[in-house]
């Protein structure tokens, strides 16, 4: 099963330019937490840059970062922005094996179909070096499902991703539920996790 949704990456493609130039702050809290467990300099893939403030963050503190979205749009704005380079990388595409340290996928991994995520964080998985760490957020639901931009979200539980991680032989998984928003503007629950390889 493919991983991408047509409708989410088109919507992304026509609003680069806003979506990327919104002013969003960096997850601050959740980038320390995910850094202090690495070693300086580490290698970090990102996932779903977006506006490229994460990965920003990283790389003012020394990591090295290897920035990517599935969108050639917002790579192309966030590459601007960063003044670095930016990969088009689909995540059904990752295929690294143990070549990173740590990776960052910061309210994206959200868009993908459930049936399409196991093969996924078992590809992350694979990506690692040992003891690398993961770090994803996830819109909390029970049940796939649109916005009213027409993006695809697969809406988990903390209880289904917890059982999801543990398939891949996850160590350390903790889920984080805190309250926020997104793009939307609308109230939204969220579910951070962290795993170690």
């Amino acid at each position: 099963m493919t991983a991408r949704d047509n409708d989410t990456i088109r919507f992304y493609a026509s609003e680069a330019e806003t979506y990327a130039s919104r002013g969003r702050e960096p997850a601050v809290l959740q980038l320390d937490n995910f850094l202090e467990r690495l070693p300086a300099g580490a290698s970090i893939l990102e996932l779903g840059c977006g506006g490229g403030q994460d990965s920003s963050y990283m790389l003012e503190r020394g990591f090295d970062v290897h920035p990517t979205d599935g969108t050639p749009e917002i790579a192309a704005e966030a590459a601007r922005r960063l003044n670095h380079p930016v990969s088009v990388l689909l995540f059904e595409d990752i295929d690294a094996q143990a070549q990173y340290h740590g990776v960052f996928a910061n309210a994206c991994l959200l868009h993908v179909p459930r049936a399409a995520l196991p093969a996924i964080i078992g590809n992350i998985h694979t990506a690692l070096k040992p003891s690398g760490i993961f770090y994803a957020s996830f819109k909390a639901g029970e049940a796939e499902g649109r916005d009213r931009f027409d993006r695809f979200y697969n809406y988990p539980s903390a209880e289904w991703l917890t059982e999801l991680y543990a398939q891949f032989g996850w160590r350390r998984i903790e889920i984080t539920e805190m309250t926020g928003s997104g793009y939307d503007n609308e109230p939204t629950d969220w579910l951070h996790v962290s795993a170690e390889k």
